[in-house]
């Protein structure tokens, strides 16, 4: 079928692909008019696409007008074999060092130039927390985004620090400390951040590593109010439940 348009591509699966590509972090919630115009479509041609998007569950018509992404999509993308055998593996990891810290736990894995978080038990404590099962962040403002850019390859590391943001006043901005940073996070085992992604939290995190070579497959990260005590003892537990990790990962089930 001839497309109207090139950025949404010439068939109808490349226009519904192009529907659903067009929410992301900050544009969660669309009119359809904005969900035409970012997925580069006529008014008319995303009517239809999405009424049979929302039948079938991928989007979702909010009370007053909007879409967002739907349930069943989500279903659909935890089946990924990345991110169900992890999650299975981990979960027990993950509630046991919620059981004995009560702060909140992170599973997460490198996407692109993004960490992508697989996993989350939220903490007790009055930390602010903006991560969510399934969000994308930046890998340079993380504890686990950190763990997994230094072991990233150095192309992928030369473009995130090419294009650095500030979400915060603490969140590091310079090459050069960022390059820094990494260098410890690999002489060191762990990463730490404080107030870099949101203010009145600090985490840290620790790989997760498989295979002979140990290939860094994952990053399982703690958010707490402050690191200024405790820390060693959180590095440590952390390590214990990633080494779990990545030995059940690989040992048959």
């Amino acid at each position: 079928m001839a497309g109207n348009t090139s950025s949404a591509g010439t068939t109808v699966t490349g226009r519904a692909l192009a529907l659903v590509g067009a929410f992301d972090e900050q544009h969660r919630r669309l009119t359809l008019t904005e969900l035409a115009g970012r997925a580069g479509l006529p008014v008319p041609t995303a009517h239809r696409l999405v009424g049979e998007l929302v039948a079938w569950g991928a989007l979702r018509r909010t009370s007053d007008g909007h879409y967002v992404v739907g349930r069943r999509l989500w279903d659909v993308g935890m089946l990924a074999p990345v991110q169900t055998g992890l999650r299975e593996v981990a979960s027990p990891y993950l509630h046991d060092l919620y059981a004995a810290t009560r702060a909140t736990v992170h599973l997460a894995v490198r996407d692109g130039a993004q960490v992508l978080y697989v996993d989350r038990l939220a903490g007790h404590a009055s930390v602010p927390v903006v991560s969510t099962i399934g969000s994308r962040l930046p890998l340079h403002a993380t504890g686990v985004g950190k763990v997994l850019l230094a072991h990233a390859p150095a192309s992928l590391q030369q473009e995130v620090m090419g294009a650095l943001t500030r979400v915060t006043a603490y969140t590091v901005s310079q090459p050069g400390v960022l390059q820094r940073q990494l260098a410890r996070v690999r002489r060191d085992g762990y990463a730490t951040t404080s107030e870099e992604m949101s203010l009145g939290a600090c985490s840290v995190a620790v790989p997760i590593r498989t295979g002979e070579r140990g290939d860094v497959v994952a990053a399982l990260g703690m958010v707490v109010p402050s690191l200024r005590t405790g820390r060693p003892q959180l590095v440590a537990a952390l390590q214990v439940a990633a080494h779990g990790i990545g030995r059940s990962l690989v040992a048959p089930r």
